[in-house]
């Protein structure tokens, strides 16, 4: 072993003598004790009390009874045991659990996540002077995940808001909160990345850190070396269920809004449009004769929204919406969300090669969308076309369930169309955005395409519609 250890130093002494020197500014590693000392008073514990109403177990069986593990075993569950998040017992018991939060004003109001209060029947303040409150919900948003509770007091220590925009990659942030129930801890790393976009959480650009965030950090402040705060600590990456050094935070002006919108009007108003968008692959940028593959890519324009009615196709190649540059489709929800409804913005596209500006009114997204597509299992056996697709027109009721669409059934997929990924009961909308009139033109145009070239498939997949490219062979 110590053979290998001098092998070490010999060889970093070689390579140090054949590098040129590069000058390395020494400085010193941050202080967080000023910050911890004035930021900390305005950090609060937050305790969660829920009434499980017909669960029959209230641990897991072998498992430390750990309250905060136990409660993220109840979120999540563990596969083949009872007690996860959907399975029914017999009787109805309390639970408890831990948040952390943050003093946003001196008359008592609080920034926490939603998922920390969400399914509260009691949410309990602890100060960092030990005093407890009884909060009140004002608010939570679950589509940012960020709520707005009271308590009753006056001359509160409160945070400072910075700017989260004005962080940069690699700067110094900390975070104070509550880890397993450990009152006013600090952690500290550095920003990873700035908006990130996450897995079903579109509407909020993820501040990334390595800042060691537990259970019970949720809902504390991130700060800056300044002691501004920038973020909520909200999500994180694990596979243990504790920290990986994969932290993402909301950041701050977005819960700020998210807060005073609460605050003001109780409920959220956003933008929306009524498209279903995908991301411009290199293989549909090329089926359309697209250079670039930025901007996101319309699937599917549900009938009477704000975008059919403003003119947008399904086709259409979204660049800039109100000014804002849309670099990946993930851009679009947060930019589109963040727009006052009523208002009236310009929204840059590529429309069949051709770039084309619309004027566009902004609708207010409702809280629930809903349009079906359905499957048929009629036995029906037509032959199968060049890319392995077995076709059928749509019924005069399937057609209405689609808003008076034209679609071709997918009885039977194989070959490149599945290898591509298109499934029986998806329904065929168009061929290189032209609409599928009938299987009989829909196989000439595939017919008619040359070997090696890419055609883009829209289809139409229960609610959602999406553009699927195929390699003609």
């Amino acid at each position: 072993m110590m053979k290998q250890w001098v092998s070490g130093v010999m060889l970093a002494c070689a390579v140090t003598i054949a590098m040129p020197v590069v000058a390395v500014e020494a400085k010193d590693l941050p202080d967080f004790t000023e910050l911890a000392e004035k930021q900390g008073p305005a950090v609060v514990n937050i305790s969660i009390t829920s009434v499980v109403h017909g669960a029959g177990s209230v641990g897991f069986p072998g498992m430390p009874n750990d309250e905060n593990l136990q409660e993220f075993l109840r979120r999540f569950g563990i596969p083949g045991m009872p007690g996860g998040p959907g399975q029914e017992g017999g009787q109805d018991y309390k639970t408890q659990s831990l948040g952390s939060g943050f003093i946003i004003s001196a008359d008592g109001y609080i920034l926490t996540n939603a998922h920390v209060v969400s399914e509260a029947d009691e949410v309990l303040v602890k100060l960092y002077d030990k005093r407890e409150f009884k909060a009140k919900i004002i608010g939570a948003d679950k589509r940012t995940d960020v709520a707005l509770i009271k308590i009753e007091a006056t001359g509160l220590p409160k945070v400072t808001v910075g700017d989260p925009n004005a962080l940069k990659v690699g700067e110094w942030v900390a975070a104070i909160g509550s880890p397993f129930g450990l009152e006013n801890t600090m952690t500290a790393g550095i920003v990873s990345a700035k908006g990130r976009a996450l897995p079903q959480e579109n509407y909020v650009p993820f501040i990334q850190t390595d800042v060691a965030i537990n259970p019970g950090n949720s809902g504390g402040p991130l700060f800056n070396l300044r002691g501004e705060v920038v973020g909520v600590n909200s999500q994180i990456y694990s596979k243990s269920g504790g920290s990986m050094g994969l932290s993402f935070s909301i950041p701050i002006d977005v819960a700020i809004d998210i807060s005073n919108q609460l605050k003001t009007n109780g409920r959220i108003a956003r933008g929306w449009l009524g498209i279903g968008i995908q991301e411009v692959t290199k293989d549909l940028a090329d089926s359309f004769g697209l250079k670039q593959t930025s901007g996101a890519l319309i699937a599917g324009i549900e009938k009477n929204s704000p975008a059919d009615k403003g003119g947008l196709e399904a086709g259409d190649i979204i660049l800039k919406f109100d000014g804002k540059p849309i670099t990946t489709s993930s851009d679009l929800p947060r930019v589109v969300a963040t727009t006052k409804p009523g208002k009236v913005v310009p929204v840059e596209i590529v429309r069949k090669g051709a770039n084309k500006t619309l004027q566009l009114g902004v609708g207010e997204m409702p809280s629930e969308q809903t349009e079906a597509a359905t499957t048929s299992k009629e036995p029906v056996k037509p032959e199968a076309n060049k890319i392995g697709l077995t076709l059928r027109e749509l019924t005069a009721l399937q057609k209405k369930k689609l808003n008076g669409k034209n679609g071709l059934l997918v009885i039977e997929s194989n070959g490149a169309a599945a290898q591509a990924g298109i499934r029986r009961g998806d329904v065929i909308l168009g061929l290189n955005n032209n609409e599928s009139q009938s299987v009989d033109a829909f196989n000439k145009q595939i017919n008619a395409v040359a070997a090696g070239k890419t055609v883009a498939v829209l289809v139409q997949r229960g609610e959602n519609t999406l553009y699927v490219p195929i390699k003609i062979k």
